[in-house]
């Protein structure tokens, strides 16, 4: 395999000529092959046809909505998909967010604040591909045991309820992932409980009161007001 073959592909669906020049000069330069497509239908073939590690999805296009290329992928594929968007409603987040999508950056975006995210995205692709991996899982001070079903902070075992931990397990399965408010409520609760914001509201008070250093000021357990959640490393 030549430098150029092993290097991350990342297809943009951007119609904006501009903002697609932006992100070819931006993210070739650091080191990522691209693809472009300008419209949905142009996206789901360039997706099925060449499996990209990363997608960077405009939702503003000229044939079908960015929220349904999302949710046409996710039918068959799991590739992280990132939304760059000049919708800045909670309502299109959300949707977005529900549908598949593992990220949400509003236009104008600061082109480190993407590179940070692509970077989180490729890790947890390429967590997601292994299958033998050792079910424990630590950042920081934190370890969490899948098997065994234990947490520590700092080595010592800390005792969460079982909401608490399955509301963490969920979170650190997928690290640096941003997680709606719905899908949460559906993992932890069950399908009945997806308008029960407040729960979560009250259960990650309590976990980052017992695994922050600072609850207040949590470093791992981040609020994106609004649209969720995600666990920082």
């Amino acid at each position: 395999m030549s430098q150029c073959e092993a290097l991350p592909l990342i297809l943009v669906v951007e119609d904006e000529p501009e903002i697609r020049r932006f992100l070819r000069v931006s993210l070739t330069g650091n080191g990522y092959q691209i693809l472009e497509a300008t419209k949905g239908e142009e996206a789901l073939t360039l997706a099925a046809d060449k499996k990209p590690d990363v997608i960077i999805l405009d939702l503003g296009l000229p044939d079908i909505d960015g929220t349904e290329v999302a949710g046409k992928i996710r039918e068959w594929s799991q590739v992280p998909i990132i939304i760059l968007s000049a919708r800045n409603q909670e309502v299109d987040k959300v949707a977005a967010l529900d549908l598949g999508a593992d990220d949400y950056l509003t236009k104008p975006f600061g082109v480190y604040e993407l590179l940070a995210r692509i970077k989180v995205a490729l890790k947890h692709a390429s967590r997601a591909k292994t299958e033998e991996e050792e079910p424990v899982f630590s950042a920081g001070k934190i370890c969490v045991d899948m098997a065994k079903r234990l947490v520590f902070l700092d080595g010592e075992e800390v005792h969460l309820t079982p909401n608490e931990y399955k509301l963490l397990l969920t979170l650190v399965q997928s690290p640096g992932k941003l997680i709606s408010q719905q899908q949460l409520l559906r993992a932890v609760w069950g399908p009945g409980y997806a308008k029960e914001g407040h729960y979560l509201r009250v259960y990650m008070g309590q976990l980052r009161r017992k695994l922050e250093e600072d609850p207040a000021n949590p470093k791992h357990l981040i609020t994106e007001p609004g649209l969720g959640y995600r666990f920082c490393e």
